[in-house]
């Protein structure tokens, strides 16, 4: 899984400039983007100029989510016909700058006030977990539950494994799961969260276990792509083959 990063508003000006400099509209800007109505038949050149408008903005919309899009077509109209800027370079630059440094900002106030939160919720949630039938509880805080026990080998840390896995939050959303790929997962044990090594090794092949685990062994305040900072997960694995 990909860590979590700040956005980047380098990459959409990268993305404005390629559009730019791949546009191959000849310089016919008289229809307005409202009224055009683009299909598999439209022209070549209406197709790469739709295109490339709708992935730059589909792949940038989470990067500035309060793009004013009526001063975007203005500013994009005006630097592909060659018409004076209302704004200098200089003042674009800062304007950009200043911008992303805000966002930068309000990104990690928003990360800090979810891990606060998260974290307060996922001990909640283990206190009244820990009472629950059947839940065991190791010294480093993982709690489990035993499904199915198995009756093959246990692996050591260092050992490669395969199992099948499904990831949830503790509002049991499902963020990961090799049941809906369709195929299990072959990985060594100690390249995982710690709460994956600690909770495998107490498992024998065939066996199907419930890991509680808190998010100081899982991924921490950094939390992971689609995992935010300081969250408790739930696993449900099947030790399938220790190799």
């Amino acid at each position: 899984m990909k860590k979590i990063t700040t956005l980047s508003v380098s990459a959409l000006v990268s993305a404005m400039l390629l559009v730019t400099g791949c546009s191959t509209n000849n310089g016919n800007q008289e229809t307005s983007s409202q009224s055009v109505s683009v299909t598999e038949k439209s022209p070549a050149n209406e197709k790469v100029g739709y295109s490339l408008g709708y992935m730059m903005a589909e792949g940038n919309k989470e990067a500035v989510g309060d793009l004013n899009l009526d001063t975007f077509e203005k500013g994009f109209r005006d630097g592909y016909e060659g018409t004076d800027s209302a704004l200098t370079q200089e003042q674009m630059q800062e304007v950009l700058m200043t911008y992303q440094k805000e966002q930068e900002e309000k990104f990690v106030k928003d990360m800090e006030s979810k891990a606060t939160d998260n974290k307060a919720a996922g001990e909640a949630f283990l206190v009244a977990n820990a009472k629950k039938e059947g839940v065991k509880e190791t010294a480093s805080g993982l709690q489990y539950k035993v499904i199915a026990p198995g009756t093959g080998k246990s692996p050591k840390a260092t050992d490669v494994v395969e199992v099948n896995y499904e990831g949830k939050l503790i509002d049991g959303t499902v963020f990961d799961s090799s049941y809906e790929r369709g195929e299990p997962i072959e990985f060594p044990l100690n390249q995982v969260i710690a709460g994956w090594t600690e909770g495998l090794q107490l498992m024998k092949e065939g066996g199907k276990y419930e890991f509680y685990i808190p998010s100081d062994i899982a991924y921490g305040e950094a939390g992971n792509s689609g995992i935010e900072p300081n969250s408790t997960l739930i696993f449900t694995v099947e030790l399938l083959k220790v190799k």
